[in-house]
């Protein structure tokens, strides 16, 4: 159903507005705005990563655009957890406006500072913990512990005059973590019994029946996985992953192999938690990358990025044969020790294949229990539905699917239909009196990191790539005589990434310059009508003749 672009009405006093600036109908973006009496929140600034039919592009950034020009009015960004996914962004907003606080559990606040120095950007930060409170302006904030596949995540209670907010970020609710923090369902009773107003609840697996598994149950898998392994074993997760980390690393001790972190981002992040105590490394399992090829193959694993079929991280590389120190082959193993995030299917399987055709065993969640999702499943969900008891909800986090299957489980523990709101990023929801409704909708796209160029290139630059990839390219060069309109020169065509021989543009030749001549004998004279000219009669015969829409470039000069 297209958006129906509706400016909201000035915001009331007392009334909290809420607008979900990414993360609604896309796994990535995660961003909130919450606005009272002048003031602005904002919860999580995150990223996505780029699609096939995104060619060139680096990340996805939110659009800023609701608080670009009230960046005085924010009193700082919550960060729930540290997943680029919620702080990927984080550094180009601090580039609109750099001592905007951040806010934010030990781990989380680590990583991102981490990222900023590359950006060299030095951040006001407060560290918070579960169970304390922060009053910052007309917000009065609550952080609540919740699990995840990252330590140290945290939901927020946004609590203000308009009512309770209660912001899950992404979670889970395994009674047995590795970390032995659990969320904390006895804070949402708590919330519950005072009142929640509005609950944003985490929606990825809203569709997934039952309950998520516990993380305990992969690292038995993991250990036997590697014990049958003959030659090197390479494990590809994500680089904040730290609790897969560590059960790779207890399994490799287990099996008495060495673990290689490899890919900077994999090394920072595990340098980082091992700093702060979350990574709990052995005595002498650790080995740099230089000194692997001092060991037998059957000693290592290799800790890597590139779960989703990056085409530049570490695990493509190898399926690829361009890595520079490894080459993959007959009797390695390689372990997809994640989930598959929606979008980067073929790519994940372009992957598998490559590394299957070199030879590898490669083990994924589809034949092997290598992987649990770090999100509630449906189960969960109606928990912390009647948990709560919530007067209204608002499912974010997930695509437009997960949203409608984390409404309807509102809906079925009696939330009223009405109290559910189902929206895009750009919904603009207000909360008062205990009734939230939606009052708006912004015109919201996508802001491309391309190279050093953020928000320069559009989604018709996009369009004009994926043309190029896939029509090719056909180009005119004509002179024409500024007085009479003649072609004096050509036409001259050159075609690339067009099957056909380019003598097959023969045929166009006379038809070109026919419809140039006609044009000329209607009385035009100017350059950029006569290259419309060109493009209508070459597209047109190329579509007609070939079934192709390559990208049409005329040239015509005056002489």
């Amino acid at each position: 159903m297209p958006v129906t672009i509706k400016e909201p009405a000035k915001l009331a006093a007392g009334t909290l507005r809420v607008i979900p600036i990414g993360g609604l109908g896309e796994i990535g973006r995660n961003m909130t705005s919450y606005e009272i009496d002048g003031k602005i929140l904002i919860v999580d600034c995150g990223v996505l990563f780029p699609e096939e039919h995104q060619p060139g592009v680096d990340l996805i950034l939110p659009d800023f655009s609701p608080i670009r020009d009230r960046l005085d009015d924010v009193l700082g960004v919550v960060l729930t957890h540290g997943h680029e996914d919620h702080i990927g962004a984080v550094p180009y907003l601090l580039k609109l406006r750099q001592d905007i606080p951040l806010i934010g559990s030990t781990l989380t606040l680590a990583l991102i500072e981490a990222k900023l120095k590359e950006h060299r950007i030095q951040p006001y930060t407060l560290t918070v913990a579960e169970g304390q409170s922060e009053q910052l302006g007309p917000f009065d904030l609550e952080f609540i512990a919740v699990n995840h596949s990252i330590p140290d995540a945290l939901a927020v209670a946004i609590k203000t005059k308009a009512g309770v907010v209660l912001h899950t970020g992404d979670f889970k609710m395994d009674q047995l973590p590795l970390d032995d923090r659990i969320t904390d369902l006895r804070a949402f009773a708590r919330l519950g019994e005072a009142g929640v107003d509005l609950f944003l609840p985490d929606s990825t697996n809203a569709d997934v029946p039952g309950f998520t598994p516990n993380e305990r149950d992969i690292g038995p898998v993991l250990e036997a996985v590697i014990a049958k392994a003959k030659k090197r074993v390479i494990v590809a997760s994500f680089s904040s992953h730290v609790h897969r980390v560590q059960q790779v690393l207890d399994a490799a001790v287990a099996n008495k192999r060495k673990v290689v972190l490899m890919g900077r981002s994999m090394v920072r992040n595990m340098g980082i938690a091992q700093e702060l105590g979350y990574l709990v490394v052995p005595d002498g399992v650790l080995l740099d990358v230089k000194k692997a090829a001092d060991y037998p193959d059957n000693q290592l694993v290799y800790m890597s990025t590139g779960s989703q079929g990056e085409p530049m991280a570490v695990l493509s590389r190898l399926a690829n044969m361009e890595h520079p120190t490894i080459t993959v082959g007959e009797g390695d193993t390689v372990i997809l020790a994640s989930s598959l995030i929606p979008g980067n299917e073929n790519a994940v399987y372009r992957v598998i294949n490559g590394l299957t055709k070199l030879g590898a065993n490669v083990v994924h969640k589809a034949n092997a229990k290598v992987h649990v999702s770090g999100h509630a499943a449906a189960g969960e969900l109606l928990y912390c539905y009647n948990i709560l008891k919530p007067k209204n909800v608002l499912p974010v986090h997930g695509e437009y699917r997960h949203l409608v299957a984390n409404a309807n489980l509102a809906i079925q523990t009696g939330v009223p239909a009405e109290r559910t709101i189902i929206a895009e990023d750009g919904t603009v929801i207000d909360l008062r009196d205990g009734i939230a409704k939606v009052v708006g909708q912004l015109d919201l796209g996508f802001v491309y990191v391309d190279g050093s160029s953020v928000g320069e290139i559009t989604d018709a630059d996009l369009k004009d790539r994926r043309i190029l990839a896939e029509e090719g390219f056909i180009s005119i060069f004509v002179a024409v005589d500024a007085q009479t309109g003649k072609v004096i020169v050509g036409p001259e065509i050159q075609a690339r990434g067009f099957a056909e021989d380019e003598t097959v543009f023969n045929d166009v030749l006379p038809h070109v310059v026919k419809a140039l001549e006609d044009a000329a004998a209607n009385g035009t004279r100017d350059t950029h009508a006569f290259q419309q000219v060109i493009r209508r009669t070459v597209g047109r015969w190329v579509n007609t003749q070939h079934r192709r829409k390559p990208m049409i470039i005329p040239v015509v000069i005056e002489a």
